[in-house]
């Protein structure tokens, strides 16, 4: 048996805003652009992807499965995220390397600490 990992679905308000953002922010690229179905990957032929569909109702609760992004330089991608209207949420947390930030529409995803040498 074998399976692909093709993609991550996110439920959006806005599910044209809320891919294009992403795409932004990971310099990935919008690779299905339809009502009710926007997807992104890191390039065309490249998975998993993540892909935006529309719900009615608002995030009203901590995500059960968020992403977790390293980069080389933690602070300056905060900054960046935060920036692009990312903004720090507090999720009980408290003293850790990652920082936890939320997309325009409140869900929640980490930033971790630069990887080690």
């Amino acid at each position: 048996m074998s399976l692909v990992w093709e993609q991550i679905v996110v439920d959006a308000a806005d599910e044209p805003g809320l891919a294009h953002w992403w795409a932004e922010v990971l310099g990935w690229v919008v690779v299905t652009d339809e009502p009710g179905e926007v997807e992104i990957r890191p390039a065309p032929d490249v998975l998993p992807g993540l892909l935006f569909t529309p719900v009615p109702e608002p995030k009203t609760v901590k995500n059960r499965l968020h992403l977790d992004l390293r980069p080389d330089d933690q602070d300056a991608e905060v900054r960046r995220f935060l920036a692009a209207g990312a903004t720090r949420v507090d999720v009980g947390q408290q003293d850790v390397s990652w920082v936890v930030l939320a997309d325009p529409e409140g869900n929640e995803f980490c930033i971790l600490s630069a990887p080690r040498a």
